[in-house]
């Protein structure tokens, strides 16, 4: 007899064997909570950072040397691939221009730290200036926001420039842990938030291929049962021995 309850029996070897939905839904699941994971990480991570902002620092410089080594491997190994073409050479000054960098930040990470943050108070300083002269010659709806923004990074560019060089000793580190810990709590909130999605998604399949298999069982009963129906109608009635009789027989 095939009712519903062949059709369940159908969906859980399906399950079993991992085509359904509930196994998609779980592999997904698991990707989003390595997501998750890796957003702890750097959570954790960051606050480290923001702690020990020395640290942070010298760790950001040796990470931007290294990533400027490889840079120039990558882009040396792509400029001898395209020997013969009219890029070469620009390819392979690209290529030095990387590796002399790196080099130089590696072997002096503290001299790199002080030259990238007087290049970031600077960053500030004049970023701050046009906000605010931009903002106070075209008065826009946004003036007060555009005020504010102006006047805070020239505040902080000020304050970068009046300790250096020794701020350069945290204020590469503490931007390099924000970024961290931003990042970090971005990628938590998208992993819990596609592990609820997904649940809910694959709750609502698993109920609607349910619904069809209780439907399909009870279309199969009424159909035989219909079917029945028109054999009873169909059969012949019982057969009489008698002939039909004429019109007016029996009558005197």
């Amino acid at each position: 007899m095939n009712g519903p309850t062949a059709e369940g029996r159908k969906r859980g070897a399906a399950k079993r064997a991992g085509n359904g939905p509930a196994a998609e839904g779980r592999k997904l699941s698991r990707s989003f909570g390595w997501l998750a994971f890796l957003g702890t990480l750097l959570v954790i991570a960051g606050v480290v950072g923001l702690i020990y902002t020395g640290v942070a620092t010298l760790t950001s410089m040796l990470l931007f040397g290294w990533l400027l080594l490889i840079g120039g491997l990558v882009a040396l190994a792509h400029a001898i691939e395209s020997r013969g073409t009219n890029y070469f050479w620009l390819g392979v000054v690209v290529a030095a221009l990387n590796l002399a960098a790196g080099v130089v930040v590696i072997r002096h990470p503290e001299g790199t730290a002080e030259a990238l943050t007087m290049f970031a108070a600077l960053l500030f300083l004049t970023g701050g200036v046009f906000r605010l002269v931009g903002s106070v010659v075209v008065r826009g709806p946004q003036m007060g926001w555009t005020l504010l923004q102006g006047a805070f990074g020239l505040l902080l560019g000020l304050l970068v420039l009046f300790d250096w060089p020794h701020s350069s000793l945290y204020v590469l580190g503490v931007f390099f842990s924000l970024a961290l810990l931003f990042d970090g709590l971005g990628l938590i909130a998208i992993g819990i938030g596609g592990r609820r999605i997904v649940s809910m998604v694959s709750d609502r399949l698993d109920d609607r291929l349910d619904d069809r298999g209780g439907d399909r069982g009870g279309d199969r009963e009424s159909g035989r049962g219909a079917g029945r129906g028109a054999e009873r109608l169909d059969a012949p009635g019982p057969a009489t021995d008698s002939p039909p009789k004429a019109p007016g027989h029996g009558r005197k």
